[in-house]
């Protein structure tokens, strides 16, 4: 569903104030409203932010998890622009920082995120496995989850040349991560949203 008939630029989309705290995704050049989530999408956000925060303080790199804080401008290859805002952003420290007085959406002559989580709910199925994950490649996303209570599976996508090779993992199963080799969590655990 969309809030606007006319079409917006991305620098419109950057200074949009409909005057509510609803956020948007910007999808070819149109506003769409994000929805909450049930209470377990967003225990799993919450969960994994934690997981991911953990992991980076014991590992000591300069990086942050961030839930939902930050945009990401998509290439989407049509006239009109997109930006995607993912369920979970890991992002250097430096460039988290960098947006302290800007809007907090990553450009294409930026770094790309880390990693980048989606959490799949019905309105966002198609999108999540579709759309994003073709425009997170495009975007050089080194790392992109799917977290999918809908199927009891996440499926962890690794950049090849701008394509993600798909690895899929459920019940028992320990995720591997390429960017956090040392984090040990099975689909089970996420998909409870516990520790």
């Amino acid at each position: 569903m969309t809030t606007t008939t006319q079409k917006l630029s991305f620098e419109d989309y950057l200074a949009y104030n409909g005057g509510t705290d609803t956020r948007y995704e910007l999808v070819d050049g149109e506003l769409v409203p994000m929805s909450l989530g049930t209470g377990k999408h967003g225990a799993i956000i919450h969960f994994l932010t934690r997981q991911f925060e953990d992991i980076i303080t014991q590992i000591e790199q300069p990086w942050v998890a961030l839930p939902a804080l930050v945009g990401v401008r998509s290439p989407r290859g049509r006239r009109w622009d997109t930006a995607r805002i993912p369920d979970v952003t890991v992002l250097s420290l430096a460039q988290w920082e960098a947006m302290e007085n800007r809007e907090a959406v990553i450009d294409f002559n930026e770094p790309p995120p880390l990693l980048v989580v989606e959490v799949v709910s019905p309105s966002t199925q198609t999108d999540d496995y579709r759309s994003k994950r073709s425009e997170y490649g495009l975007l050089e996303i080194p790392e992109y989850w799917l977290v999918d209570p809908l199927e009891a599976k996440i499926t962890i996508c690794l950049l090849d040349h701008e394509f993600y090779d798909l690895t899929e993992f459920q019940g028992e199963d320990v995720m591997q991560s390429p960017l956090f080799p040392d984090l040990k969590l099975t689909v089970a655990q996420v998909l409870a949203g516990e520790r």
